[in-house]
């Protein structure tokens, strides 16, 4: 099936199987590695993109849906010589050890922090209505979708907190 993708701001024509998961088309026929194969059930968060600004598992999404759909990955988040504030602030808090979960997880913190700037409430808000505050549980229920074996949720959570901050 041919179908057009938007990765990172360029069009790419993927002619694949309609059952190729989008984390599969990335990787394989992309070749675009950033994005990571954890679980393949959607239950680590390693291949966490976002799509339209919005986060989603994609080894639980099929490539053809997508196409017009601008998706972004960890590489188009920010390079060696231009990281982003969120990757800088990965670095400097020192939130990843081994460093498989990290392109999901800077996604993920990515376009969790617009969902917070939008007000949306979490299953630990304290009102569906009222702007929510950025507490330590707030950020960890709402990263909960993203595992790290190697246990640096603090860090995270230190780096993820930082690049708020900046961006307010």
């Amino acid at each position: 099936m041919r179908t057009t993708l938007t990765v990172n701001g360029k069009d790419h024509s993927l002619d694949a199987d309609p059952r190729t998961s989008l984390l599969d088309a990335l990787r394989n026929h992309l070749n675009l590695t950033g994005t990571k194969k954890g679980c393949d059930h959607g239950q680590c968060g390693a291949c966490t993109v976002m799509i339209n600004g919005r986060r989603i598992n994609s080894c639980l999404s099929l490539a053809c849906m997508h196409d017009g759909d601008e998706i972004t990955t960890i590489e188009g988040l920010g390079d060696e010589h231009n990281l982003s504030d969120m990757q800088q602030n990965f670095v400097k808090h020192d939130g990843f050890q081994c460093g498989y979960c990290t392109p999901g997880q800077i996604c993920s913190a990515t376009a969790m922090l617009e969902e917070f700037k939008a007000g949306w409430p979490s299953n630990v808000s304290g009102s569906l209505t009222a702007s929510p505050e950025l507490t330590d549980a707030e950020i960890s229920e709402r990263m909960s979708g993203n595992i790290c074996r190697c246990a640096a949720y603090p860090n995270i959570v230190d780096a993820i907190r930082e690049t708020a901050e900046e961006k307010s």
